[in-house]
């Protein structure tokens, strides 16, 4: 079997036993996770996107993590840089030349962790979801928390928060705004 072949049939078969735990990546940047979160987490490290696609000049793999208070130094970064450069040499899941890029999630970051909707309660977001719900699948709102599996979100257009199964979204992130700023600052006072 050829190997882009290959990686595509382990990725679709790691898809399909996947816990609906997290939104993190899909097709050969699942396949990269899969290789790449157990060293990650052994560096004290979570993974928050793993993403591959083209680039300026050529395809670039894009791995987003953090600590679990939400720090990620330079340092960081390096550590995870180097680690993950050694495995992807020797597993080779990706053929071709690409770009590796290793970076904080940033402030206006992708929501891909049921947890990241806790954490980031009392913040605007942009959420986009598999199906439609209510008529729509793109929402815009301030994130309320969890209840259970679901996401809940106050939509300004809605009477009532709106309650998506995590499983049901496709993408989400913070929206940058004064408050977001503010609280990356310290000032954090949404509540």
């Amino acid at each position: 079997m050829p190997k882009d072949a290959e990686t595509r049939r382990r990725a679709a078969a790691l898809a399909a036993t996947a816990p609906e735990t997290a939104h993190t990546s899909e097709g050969v940047a699942m396949e990269v996770e899969r290789l790449v979160a157990p060293t990650i987490a052994d560096l004290g490290l979570e993974v928050v996107r793993v993403q591959f696609g083209s680039g300026q000049r050529r395809p670039t793999l894009q791995i987003m993590a953090e600590r679990p208070d939400g720090t990620m130094a330079v340092e960081d970064c390096e550590a995870v840089s180097r680690a993950v450069s050694a495995i992807l040499e020797v597993e080779d899941p990706i053929s071709g030349a690409y770009d590796l890029e290793v970076s904080s999630p940033g402030i206006d970051r992708p929501l891909t962790r049921l947890k990241d909707f806790e954490r980031f309660a009392g913040f605007e977001a942009k959420v986009e979801l598999t199906k439609a719900h209510p008529g729509r699948r793109r929402f815009r709102g301030r994130l309320l928390g969890v209840e259970g599996q679901d996401v809940v979100i106050a939509v300004p257009e809605e009477t009532e928060p709106l309650k998506f199964p995590f499983a049901d979204l496709a993408k989400a992130k913070l929206l940058l705004t004064d408050e977001l700023l503010a609280a990356g600052r310290g000032e954090d006072d949404r509540n």
